[in-house]
């Protein structure tokens, strides 16, 4: 196993073809933003590139991938993770895929597994996106057909340049992106500034529900099964709705409890800088990620899940005295 530069990375895919590229469970815009517009440069090469239909894909962000999409029985010579730190990221029909090998992973998770036989990886970037920037601007000009979904992927991965994972390199690689022509307006309404009214729905039964711990500082809130069925939601209506329990003043280290099926729930944690370290509560819970933004899944309901939350954050806080 390799660990290469984007440089490396570069002269490795030019060598190489019949490409298919892989994206994580529940799909966002940096793991498909990366998959789009990797596939669109390999091909803008004389490559042979497909992406491989995620079965979570939701519609809004289904439009990036389109024309992309591999069809049934096709065999690639190499196989390309993209924005996937870990084994149990491959949706069901990508475990093939993991089990036959994965050639190279392109990452920018410190919990990256290092799985595949060759791993570019750069974990003080924002957005996987900035890194497979890099890679295929060595080759030339960036197109605007690539250059669209890998705003995408940077500007959503970072919550249009205001979390905390960004940097001056990631305004520069969105600059730099916006240089080729492309229009970020459409993009940046629909992410960032459009709420479907479930949506809303949803984000005042949060609020109803919100607990509060360490005078204000910590808040946890659960999205259930019920929660989603009362009022239609839609995967699309609960985009990054990890980011909404961060907003309420005062709060350094919000939490998102999802049940994803009876008897399992996946947390996603995110803190303010210099706080709580996200990605070793999480590994506690066997998870992962950034200091400032991690995950875990937990075998349990959404009241057992935030109970071994809380002992997890504790442990960690602890630790820190």
């Amino acid at each position: 196993m390799s660990r290469l530069t984007f440089e490396e990375t570069a002269k490795w895919l030019l060598e190489r073809d019949g490409f298919l590229i892989l994206t994580h469970v529940r799909p966002d815009g940096d793991t498909v933003g990366c998959a789009a517009g990797l596939c669109t440069a390999l091909r803008e090469r004389g490559k042979t590139a497909w992406v491989l239909p995620n079965p979570e894909l939701t519609e809004i962000y289904r439009p990036y991938v389109e024309g992309l999409l591999a069809p049934e029985g096709y065999a690639p010579d190499t196989v390309v993770a993209v924005d996937m730190a870990a084994r149990g990221l491959f949706p069901d029909n990508a475990k093939v895929w993991l089990e036959r090998g994965v050639d190279l992973t392109i990452d920018h998770h410190p919990s990256q597994e290092f799985y595949a036989k060759d791993t570019c990886l750069y974990e003080k970037k924002a957005a996987c996106g900035e890194i497979v920037y890099d890679i295929i601007r060595q080759w030339g000009p960036v197109s605007q057909a690539a250059a669209l979904p890998l705003y995408v992927a940077v500007a959503t991965d970072c919550g249009c340049f205001v979390y905390s994972n960004t940097k001056a390199d990631t305004h520069r690689a969105a600059a730099a992106l916006m240089d080729t022509g492309i229009d970020v307006y459409p993009v940046n309404r629909r992410h960032f500034r459009t709420k479907s009214f479930k949506r809303l729905k949803i984000e005042s039964m949060l609020v109803a529900g919100m607990k509060l711990y360490d005078g204000g500082q910590t808040a946890v809130v659960s999205l259930t099964l019920d929660m989603l069925a009362q009022v239609g939601a839609k995967e699309e209506d609960i985009d990054d709705i990890s980011a909404f329990v961060g907003q309420v003043e005062g709060v350094r280290t919000g939490v998102t409890l999802r049940e994803l099926r009876p008897g399992v729930c996946k947390i996603s944690l995110r803190t303010e800088p210099g706080e709580l370290n996200a990605s070793a509560v999480c590994a506690i819970l066997g998870g992962g990620g950034h200091a400032a933004a991690a995950g875990a899944t937990v075998e349990g309901d959404p009241a057992y899940t935030r109970k071994v939350l809380v002992e997890a954050i504790r442990q960690v806080q602890n630790q820190g005295k």
